[in-house]
């Protein structure tokens, strides 16, 4: 197991979400970024969907009780093993005594730490994914001891052959899909949507992201229907809101467009202030 030392801005465990509860209005939620959790994962050898520890903008201090091996991935956040710093996108072996500390955020927003047979915590609804009042704790607090499973790790694992590739947490145009009420846009309004730049808005978190610009929105309001991560909701003020992986299922916004899954990946790590635009996929 790691013991919580300092518990940083916010961190929680996550894995690929739990599926088969929207009907009962239980959120999908998961890792934010799937591309680099999943390659954490595929560099250490586990499965996909074993559990990481997500990291969002200044780390936690980890002390682990035991031997392993972790990899870090998505944002760079300055990770440093005992005070000596440490690569992204490497099996990194650790021994019992070591501790695990970040130091200034270099670019993105949450990085991705996996270790060796994936964290332990509890699992709910068929995922250890923490998320408000399904699961116990909601992030990992000061003092937490998180459980990981003792199994050796591989040097032969040849994760070299794993491309690396960062480049969607720079990337600012996301591509999209129309959403169901896209259409009912005039064609003026469409062009704006889709050739404007927005700026993210303070308001933005595991469930939704706001953007700062509005849109004239002459919509009516919709019956309550079917939202996902991604979905684009338009509000009757004219802001958008992009939701995310811990967002509700239902919703009676029109939903003008719906995110890719890389552009999701792409938008959880942008922060405040930070620039985006919409490319609808043909």
């Amino acid at each position: 197991m790691l013991k919580v030392l300092q518990a940083g801005f916010f961190s929680s465990i996550q894995d690929m979400g739990r599926f088969r509860y929207q009907e009962f209005g239980v959120p999908v939620s998961g890792v934010m970024d799937s591309y680099s959790a999943k390659r954490a994962n595929a560099i250490l050898g586990n499965n996909h969907n074993c559990a990481v520890m997500e990291i969002t903008l200044s780390g936690p201090k980890l002390e682990f009780l035991k031997d392993t091996a972790i990899c870090i991935t998505g944002a760079d956040i300055s990770p440093q093993l005992n005070n000596n710093v440490i690569s992204l996108n490497t099996p990194i072996q650790i021994s019992k005594g070591d501790i695990l500390s970040f130091n200034k955020l270099q670019y993105g927003c949450r990085c991705y730490l996996a270790i060796v047979g994936g964290f332990q915590s509890e699992k709910v609804m068929d995922s250890r994914s923490m998320i408000t009042n399904i699961t116990q704790h909601f992030r990992i607090q000061k003092g937490d001891l998180v459980l990981f499973e003792t199994k050796s790790y591989s040097k032969e694992i040849n994760y070299k052959s794993i491309k690396l590739d960062a480049s969607h947490i720079q990337k600012s145009v996301l591509e999209v899909y129309k959403g169901p009420e896209f259409d009912l846009l005039t064609n003026d309004e469409q062009q704006l949507l889709l050739n404007s730049d927005f700026t993210v808005a303070p308001e933005n978190s595991r469930m939704a992201y706001q953007l700062q610009e509005t849109l004239d929105n002459k919509l009516k309001p919709i019956i309550t229907s079917l939202v996902l991560p991604g979905t684009v909701q338009l509000t009757p003020s004219g802001k958008l809101i992009v939701l995310m992986r811990d967002c509700q299922t239902s919703g009676g916004y029109p939903r003008v467009l719906q995110l890719s899954e890389l552009a999701i990946n792409t938008l959880a790590q942008k922060f405040t202030n930070d620039k985006i635009g919409f490319k609808l996929i043909k």
